[in-house]
């Protein structure tokens, strides 16, 4: 082969690995990414993760995290407690950070009674039962506005990097089974849940939402300090 045409191939190759090399890990990588960039549009509304909680739909947020189009919308019966409408993501990448996410959709307590008893497919686990709700039921879904976002990074947080971050709680709950203790943010819409392993789980609220999430801890908890 000429020894041009050698360089020539070589050179190319180089400035192709640089080029590559020069390219951002991670697609998913600015200041609105971050989980304690937290901001109120209105007092009804939370925005984190470029998405906001009682307006973004379900449609628009799997547009936002580019979530796979099959991923699975199912209705939740637990044991306790009341109904929700959810989708579950195996991972999304945010700023170099892996985390699974779930999405919870404003959905009527009576229509998601309807949407139960027209369920396709249900399935026990130990908690309760998931319903795989009917086609048309998820069309009505998807165009529903998202009502809560929960968090899970895969890194371990310990209590200085939350302190860090979002500052000192308003308010923290110690459960009164497992002794795992709840951080209160109230005017972010934020209870973080610190594990005996350090991992973090984050659970967003618009602030109108906040004492529905607050009242259960306090239910089978107790504050302090």
């Amino acid at each position: 082969m000429d020894k041009k045409i050698v360089a020539a191939v070589v050179g190319l190759f180089f400035v192709a690995w640089f080029t590559l090399n020069q390219l951002p890990e991670n697609k998913v990588d600015t200041p609105a990414t971050l989980p304690w960039n937290i901001t109120h549009p209105t007092p009804e509304t939370t925005q984190v993760f470029g998405v906001t909680l009682g307006k973004t739909t379900l449609a628009e947020a799997a547009h936002i995290f580019a979530y796979e189009a099959d991923t699975e919308i199912s209705l939740f019966k637990p044991n306790e407690g009341n109904m929700s409408v959810e989708v579950f993501i195996e991972e999304v990448n945010f700023n170099g950070l892996k985390a699974k996410m779930t999405l919870t959709v404003a959905v009527a307590p009576s229509v998601m009674q309807a949407m139960y008893e027209r369920g396709v497919r249900l399935n026990s686990t130990p908690s309760g039962k998931r319903i795989t709700l009917a086609p048309a039921d998820v069309k009505e879904v998807r165009a529903a506005p998202l009502s809560s976002l929960t968090y899970l990074p895969t890194a371990s947080l310990d209590e200085a990097i939350i302190s860090k971050h979002f500052g000192t709680p308003s308010e923290r709950i110690k459960e009164a089974n497992s002794g795992e203790i709840h951080w209160l943010y109230a005017q972010h819409g934020l209870d973080v849940l610190l594990g005996s392993n350090q991992k973090a789980v984050f659970q967003y609220v618009p602030l109108k939402d906040f004492e529905l999430l607050r009242a259960p801890l306090l239910k089978n908890g107790s504050v302090i300090k």
